[in-house]
């Protein structure tokens, strides 16, 4: 049964421009007072980050940084959503990850424990960007090796690694940028867990493109020729048609 269709493609795009571009504005303003929230919270941070690197220097924290984690915290949880409830097959949790991710929960409630009396909220941070940067690097660890005990890339999508590529490439031309105009370069060293996270981004990045483009180049090319239903040979033989 056929859907109605428009009478009127004008109006028929208006339709669908106006629905997307409220999808767009609603989901945007959840941010304005996210990110004024951290800010104006984020006085007591900005005043130690000071002490510790100098009151002439700039705080390396641009509201992109707090944009994409939040982001990523979102669409992470979609994720672990459809893990939950799409087809799996038998594939689990292994121990491992478990292991992993109770040792991560159990460092972020004691170092929160011992940095609340204190209030060293830079110490904690610093803390957690240590963490993310080890996290990063079990994360891409495993398709790093599948792929080289599998020697293909098949089904691997190099779209996304092309665009962590990019936000790494583009996360340090952001920190270089701001390090000429201020004629200084602590902002590395005082974010050093931005740096250290687009470097492993940009490390692992490259060498799955090798991996893809170089090493294990798709066998795409190799499958072109489609397999018929086999057919009798003059002789009597089983030939199979191939179509190139």
């Amino acid at each position: 049964m056929m859907g109605i269709a428009w009478n009127s493609h004008t109006l028929e795009v208006a339709y669908r421009v106006l629905g997307w571009s409220g999808f767009f504005l609603w989901s945007c303003s959840f941010y304005p007072q996210l990110l004024l929230n951290f800010f104006r919270k984020s006085s007591s941070v900005r005043f130690q980050y000071h002490l510790k690197y100098g009151f002439d220097q700039m705080v390396p924290v641009a509201a992109n940084d707090v944009a994409f984690s939040t982001h990523a915290v979102l669409l992470t949880g979609v994720l672990l959503f459809q893990c939950a409830i799409y087809e799996r097959g038998n594939q689990s949790l292994s121990k491992v990850s478990i292991g992993i991710i109770s040792l991560v929960w159990i460092i972020v409630a004691v170092c929160s424990f011992i940095s609340l009396p204190t209030k060293s909220w830079l110490w904690l941070i610093s803390i957690f960007n240590t963490m993310q940067v080890i996290l990063a690097v079990i994360k891409y660890i495993p398709q790093a090796v599948m792929n080289f005990m599998r020697k293909s890339t098949d089904g691997f999508s190099i779209g996304n690694v092309l665009l962590d590529f990019s936000g790494g490439v583009t996360n340090y031309a952001q920190m270089v940028a701001q390090s000429i105009d201020q004629n200084s370069w602590v902002n590395f060293s005082g974010n050093i867990g931005k740096v250290l996270l687009s470097l492993v981004s940009v490390f692992f990045d490259v060498l799955f493109m090798c991996q893809h483009y170089f090493l294990y180049p798709s066998k795409k090319a190799a499958s072109i020729r489609v397999k018929e239903p086999l057919i009798k040979s003059p002789l009597g033989s089983p030939v199979p048609l191939e179509r190139v």
